[in-house]
This record gives structure tokens, C-alpha cells and sequence, in this order.
């Protein structure tokens, strides 16, 4: 039986805990191997667990996000850890966003190459990253991965395009993480069920309670069972110890036998598919991708 490989394109240290954590783990117990690719190192993250804002510790933030990135790696299950090499962007409007070093300046060329490279050289059936709809969050990282990721899924296939970075290679599918509503919106009746204050409120409540259905024409969600997986989210988040208050109500509010069982479901959009059918829905991101003719298939596409 041929390896299943599965490689997700994250923006920042952190955003692999946050994002999809118990897919990995639930894959990486299933023997598929797990690469992450990590674009920046962070350098413009707040500090937010009050206990390590203290003086020292902002200028080893890039040392010390690396070593945290690492335990979170080994928490949730990835092979394979790689940094992409850029700087952190930051916001629009402040100095680091005008670095010519950041992830959101770097020439797109190049950052494409570079993870072209990678995808040839993991060979992943499956490649995971963000959606174009970043309304929500619209960091300039998050936004730009998601344009390298759709290029480097097309380029790695194609053998005129970056010939210094390794024998072309064709993924089958690019998805995209899923932001779920149902989870913040069951987190948020559970906090009320258990008399407790919701850190949900406000505007941001609002968007919740009204968030709307998918849009008539958008494919259906890849919902995949991570029951027995979902403690892991919690504790690869704790190992950023400097961005995450480990008492913060948003992340850590209910007790951990509650919230860990409370929505076990991880969503995905498909964005691109080059094998049929396109398994647009279902429970698998690795749906009929499991047997040697769709390897061979992968192989003769990269080499087209």
C-alpha cells in the first residue's frame, strides 16, 4: 500500500494548534506521515500569558516561539516540521508589514518556489491551508498563504516550472480549513448551560447566533470524526506558552472533559481536486485516494 502523506500550510506559529490540530492527530495515528510548513516565525506575536511578559523574554521571542512551535509539532502528531523562512508581516499599517524581509513583501515567485520544493519533496496526496475568505481575520500572512498554497498546488505538478526544486509532483486536493460556527456556537450554550459567563459577546456574538448558511453553490463540507483527538487542540495550544493565557476563557473556559468531547468534528472546504470523483463532502480527506492506482495516477500526472 503506498504512503498517504498530508502536508498543511500554515501562516504563523500557533495557527497549526488552533486550526485543525486533531485532524493531523487522528491521521498521523492512522500511520498517513504529517508535514507542517510553518511561513513565518512569529516575530510579531503579543505575549499574552501575563506570567511571561516579563523582561527578557520580547527580545527571545523568535528563539522561544521556534522551541514552542516544536513541542506543539510533537503534541499533535507531525513527522516533519518546516520553516519557510520569512519574517512576520504584522497588521497593515505598522512597521513590520512595510519590511521588505515579511512573508506579505516577499517577491511571490519566490515564496512559491520555495514551497513547491517542499510539496515535491513530502509528496502529499492531501495539501491543507486557508480559503480565500478571510473576512474574519484578515491578517496579511493569512491572506498570502492562501495565494502561495493555490500556486504551488498547480506548479508542483508542473515539470517547466521550478526545475531546481525536484522532480514535479501532483497533489490530488487542496482543501481549506473550515471555520465552524456549530463549534463556537455549542462552546457558547454550554458556557450559559454551566452558569457560566460566555466569552462570546457583543458584536462578535452577533456574528455567531446570525452567521450564515454556505452560500447556494459551494461545495459541501468534508466533515472529519475527530472524536478521541480533540484534547490535543488544547494542549498544543498550551505549549505556545507565550501566546496563549492559559487561563483565557476563550480557549479554556469549560473543564477539559467537557470541551473535549463538546464538538468533535473538524470541517474542510475542497478547493482544488485533479482525481474523480472530487470527494466534495464526505468524512475522508483521503477519500479513494487509499489504493496504488491512484498513486501511480499521482506520479504520471507530475511527470505530464
Amino acid at each position: 500500500m503506498p504512503e498517504l502523506s498530508l502536508l498543511t500550510v500554515h501562516a504563523h506559529p500557533d495557527d497549526e494548534a488552533s486550526k485543525g490540530p486533531a485532524t493531523v492527530a487522528r491521521y498521523h495515528a492512522e500511520g498517513v506521515r504529517t508535514a507542517l510548513v510553518t511561513c513565518t516565525g512569529g516575530e510579531e506575536g503579543d505575549i499574552l500569558n501575563p506570567a511571561l511578559d516579563v523582561p527578557g523574554v520580547r527580545e527571545r521571542l523568535p528563539e522561544l516561539r521556534r522551541a514552542e512551535l516544536a513541542d506543539a509539532a510533537r503534541v499533535i502528531g507531525y513527522d516533519e516540521v518546516v520553516w519557510l523562512g520569512y519574517r512576520d508581516s504584522g497588521m497593515p499599517g505598522t512597521p513590520a508589514n512595510e519590511d521588505p524581509r515579511c512573508f506579505a513583501r516577499a517577491p511571490l515567485d519566490d515564496a512559491v518556489g520555495r514551497l513547491v520544493a517542499v510539496v515535491r519533496r513530502v509528496r502529499p496526496q492531501v495539501v491543507v491551508a486557508y480559503g480565500p475568505d478571510q473576512k474574519g481575520y484578515p491578517h496579511p500572512d493569512h491572506l498570502r498563504v492562501h495565494d502561495v498554497a493555490v500556486r504551488a498546488f498547480d506548479a508542483a505538478a508542473d515539470a517547466d516550472r521550478y526545475p531546481e526544486a525536484g522532480e514535479p509532483w501532483a497533489p490530488a486536493r487542496l482543501y481549506y480549513i473550515g471555520w465552524s460556527a456549530g463549534r463556537s456556537r455549542a462552546a457558547h450554550e454550554k458556557f450559559l448551560e454551566l452558569g457560566r459567563p460566555s466569552p462570546f459577546e457583543g458584536e462578535r456574538l452577533e456574528r455567531l447566533l446570525h452567521a450564515p448558511e454556505r452560500p447556494a453553490g459551494a461545495p459541501p463540507l468534508t466533515v472529519v470524526d475527530v472524536s478521541g483527538y480533540t484534547a490535543v487542540r488544547r494542549l498544543a495550544l498550551l505549549a505556545h506558552r507565550t501566546q496563549v493565557d492559559p487561563e483565557s476563557p476563550h480557549w479554556f473556559g469549560l473543564p477539559p472533559e467537557v470541551a473535549d468531547g463538546l464538538y468533535p468534528l473538524d470541517e474542510y472546504e475542497l478547493g482544488r481536486s485533479r482525481v474523480t470523483p472530487a470527494a466534495a463532502g464526505g468524512d475522508d480527506l483521503f477519500a479513494g485516494l487509499r489504493d496504488e492506482s491512484t498513486e501511480r495516477s499521482g506520479r504520471v500526472a507530475s511527470s505530464a
